[in-house]
């Protein structure tokens, strides 16, 4: 497949930790953008985590400022989003994108998405 393959959301308590894997065998995801998306029922996607090309730059926002890491292993062709303290307000499914682009605002290639569930 083309599109990158998100795989690791589950349910999990709050206060819990999830890692979610992003991979794809069909293009080298050194040499891509990386973004981390999130969509909850009725509400619009937003953007937790991205990376630029180069590794030289990530940015979060506010909402999951220093509780989700973004990262990559090259060996592995596979970027990672390392999700602690989890809250309810984090439940969503999770999408993975990759672009071509040093710091793209657009992202060419889309996971299907993974479920993240944050209950007691």
């Amino acid at each position: 497949q083309v599109q990158p393959v998100e795989s690791g959301g589950g349910l999990v308590q709050p206060g819990g930790s999830l890692r979610l894997s992003c991979a794809t065998s069909r293009f080298n995801l050194e040499n891509y953008a990386i973004g981390w998306f999130r969509q909850a029922p009725r509400e619009r996607r937003e953007g937790v985590a991205c990376i630029d090309k180069f590794n030289k730059a990530t940015y979060y926002p506010d909402s999951v400022k220093e509780r989700f890491t973004i990262s990559r292993d090259n060996a592995k062709n596979t970027a990672y989003l390392q999700m602690n303290s989890l809250k309810p307000d984090d439940t969503a499914v999770y999408y993975c994108a990759a672009d071509p682009s040093w710091q793209p605002t657009n992202y060419d290639y889309w996971g299907q998405g993974t479920q993240v569930t944050v209950s007691p």
